[in-house]
Parts: structure tokens; C-alpha cells; sequence
């Protein structure tokens, strides 16, 4: 286990965009491994709660994985296929490793009450919109999809920290 936090934080956040662009670049099984053993590395190097921070990122991931659901049932979300379908492998990938930021490299943001309810309805729309460009998904109406995700954004990513401080007070810090 590393000692230093600055270097923990790093090293997440580094983890973090390598599995995030790793799996909008090659959206598949393939990626979802790849973040898989990002992961593993996250719990023996970096976390310093294992258990504790793995159930916060299981809770996280299926949130996450659910609202994308409901953005491509809705719409929100398209594959490029035009069918309704469940969320993608690589999509839950990403929430998985998104929510090892959050005691880590992103912790900062929890430190202004009011900061979360302005960042995340920029910064997720913003990663899904960076994640259409490079053809991962779709956003079948521009403007109703950013602002579908904008405010699914600002719900949840509160949610999440507060969620993490109150359940899992071990990962506030």
C-alpha cells in the first residue's frame, strides 16, 4: 500500500482517465477487463479502507449503471444501433472506476457543500458529450441530452458524497 496520499491521489486519478478513455475508445468486454484490473490495482495499492471503499464503489456502480439504463431507454443515451438496450459493460466499467475518485482524487470536491451542484452538471454532460465525439455513444437530441444528463448529474453526484459521508464515514475525510 502506498504511504504518501499525494501519490494515492495520482495514481487514481491517472487509474481513472486511463479506464475512462480505454473504454471510450474500445467499448466492449476488452476495456471493461482492462478496467477490471485497474481496479484490483486501486484496492491493493491505493485504498486504505478496502472493504469499506468497496462497498461504496459496488453501491455507486449500480446507481451509476441504473441511470444510464434510463438514459438510453429514454433516449437520452443512444448506442448507435437504434434499439433500447441495457447499459453497456464498459459504461458500468467507468462508473466503477469513477467512484475510486471519489475518496481520492476528487475528494476535494466535497469540501464546499455547494461545489458538487455546480461541477457535476458541467464535468458529466461534458465526459458524455467528449465520449459521443469519439463515437463511444450517442446523443440523439444535443441539447436534451446534455441537459437530461446535466440534471441527472446534479441529483446523483451529490447524492453520492453525501451517501459516502454518511454511510461510509471511514472514506470523509
Amino acid at each position: 500500500m502506498i504511504q504518501s496520499e499525494t501519490l494515492r491521489n495520482v495514481i487514481n486519478f491517472v487509474l481513472f482517465q486511463a479506464g475512462w478513455l480505454i473504454c471510450i475508445l474500445y467499448p466492449g468486454v476488452m476495456a471493461a477487463g482492462v478496467v477490471a484490473v485497474f481496479l484490483v490495482i486501486h484496492f491493493a495499492l491505493i485504498s486504505q479502507n478496502r472493504w469499506v471503499e468497496a462497498q461504496f464503489v459496488g453501491l455507486g456502480t449500480v446507481v451509476g449503471g441504473v441511470l444510464d439504463g434510463i438514459w438510453f431507454y429514454t433516449g437520452v443515451l443512444d448506442d448507435g444501433t437504434g434499439q433500447v438496450v441495457l447499459t453497456p459493460i464498459w459504461l458500468i466499467a467507468i462508473w466503477a472506476i469513477f467512484m475510486t475518485t471519489l475518496s481520492h482524487s476528487l475528494q476535494w470536491v466535497s469540501r464546499k457543500r455547494w461545489l458538487p451542484w455546480v461541477l457535476a452538471p458541467m464535468a458529466g454532460p461534458f465526459a458524455y458529450w467528449s465520449a459521443s465525439q469519439l463515437g463511444a455513444v450517442e446523443l440523439p437530441v444535443l441539447a436534451t441530452s446534455l441537459v437530461a444528463l446535466a440534471i441527472g448529474w446534479m441529483v446523483v453526484f451529490p447524492l453520492l458524497l453525501y451517501v459516502r459521508n454518511a454511510l461510509y464515514t471511514e472514506l470523509a475525510s
